[in-house]
């Protein structure tokens, strides 16, 4: 199985060079087209797709507002080889034009992530599964 997961984007150039400078993934050419690119490696794509797209896949009543933020509805997590490189990931962020929205942390489930948003504004994770030496899983919210 393999898994594709697609943006909607004012910028689909600028996506691609946020996501590839900052995830270090290859474009796949062969997808390219005037309203599409993507990025990938083995078993998945990341893909952008422009305005006219939203028509192309009946959704012209969902596009964001002019000038407004995209609704938070999905978002990819990016699950990182450890925890320096979500640290890593963290800190170059804000440099490629992102925000971090909430830094690097230890999850109730034991992984350290970090939340952060693109230069559109869509909303996606960096995570890795082992928590940092010496860094302990948070406490559920419900257990308070």
């Amino acid at each position: 199985m393999q898994l594709f997961v697609n943006l909607f984007c004012r910028d689909i150039d600028r996506q691609l060079d946020f996501y590839r400078s900052l995830l270090g993934l290859a474009e796949l050419a062969h997808s390219r087209s005037p309203i599409y690119r993507a990025l990938g490696a083995e078993g998945f794509q990341f893909g952008f797709h422009a305005a006219p797209a939203y028509g192309l896949l009946a959704l012209g009543d969902r596009v964001a507002p002019a000038g407004g933020l995209a609704p938070v509805s999905a978002y990819p997590t990016f699950m990182l080889a450890d925890g320096a490189a979500v640290d890593q990931a963290s800190t170059r962020v804000p440099a490629l034009g992102g925000r971090v929205i909430k830094g690097p942390f230890a999850t109730y489930y034991g992984q350290w992530q970090a939340v952060l948003e693109d230069p559109e504004g869509q909303v996606f994770r960096v995570a890795t599964a082992v928590l940092p030496d010496g860094v302990v899983a948070a406490r559920p919210p419900w257990a308070d």
